[in-house]
């Protein structure tokens, strides 16, 4: 059975083009140019597998579409085209509820990568027989996808959470930037700009620590990656 994707984009220019690819590579694409057409696919949505939001619309942006969903507790991937790679777009869409953005001018080829690395990691959260991690004072639930540190309960965007559980998951050991990258993205790690992956580590540190700047939990090692430290309750 194809995967649906519901596709907002409005610039004609590409639209043809993203269809076509999509449909040759076994998606099954609804596209919608505008917010209000795509909020009106909202009461549907769990009949969709992803969404590809453009970020800039004639009438709202794609970070509010994203966020409409969120709030209805759905956590159907999402992957952002977004005509700026600045950091403060990256971090608006994490803080929306992205999973991943692809900046404009970007290769077809790289779109329908990112969405099969995405269908991929989604498809196997719930593949896990263990449904509870602890360690020391974090707690993750992941049938829920509730995590809760000290007895307080993270608001998280769904990429700040898959983070955390790996790096929970290998507490104690380094887990390498590139690693983390073929984890959460692809295998082919070089789409991703390593950026992303400074803003995604800050942000959560911001969430996490009592004082981000001297981290307790989430360390830096280095040249190599990161690594958990097990705190004891």
């Amino acid at each position: 059975m194809s995967n649906r994707i519901l596709l907002l984009e409005d610039d004609i220019s590409l639209v043809d083009g993203l269809k076509y690819t999509l449909k040759r590579n076994g998606f099954e694409v609804d596209l919608v140019r505008t917010m209000k057409e795509a909020l009106s696919h909202l009461p549907q949505i769990n009949t969709y597998d992803l969404l590809i939001l453009d970020v800039t619309l004639p009438d709202g942006t794609g970070f509010e579409v994203c966020e409409k969903v969120r709030k209805q507790g759905n956590q159907i991937p999402i992957i952002f085209l977004t005509a700026s790679d600045e950091e403060v777009n990256i971090i608006r869409g994490l803080d929306s509820g992205g999973d991943d953005y692809v900046t404009k001018p970007f290769k077809l080829g790289e779109l329908c990568s990112r969405i099969r690395a995405l269908l991929r990691r989604t498809g196997n959260t719930n593949n896990n027989n263990h449904t509870v991690i602890e360690r020391g004072d974090i707690w993750i639930d992941l049938l829920g996808s509730r995590v809760q540190l000290r007895g307080r309960t993270l608001d998280l965007t769904s990429a700040e959470y898959r983070l955390l559980c790996l790096l929970v998951r290998n507490a104690g050991r380094v887990t390498t930037r590139s690693s983390i990258l073929d984890e959460l993205w692809d295998s082919t790690g070089d789409f991703v700009d390593d950026n992303t992956l400074s803003v995604y580590v800050r942000r959560l540190r911001e969430k996490i620590e009592a004082d981000p700047s001297k981290p307790d939990h989430l360390i830096t090692v280095r040249g190599f990656g990161y690594q958990w430290n097990e705190v004891s309750v």
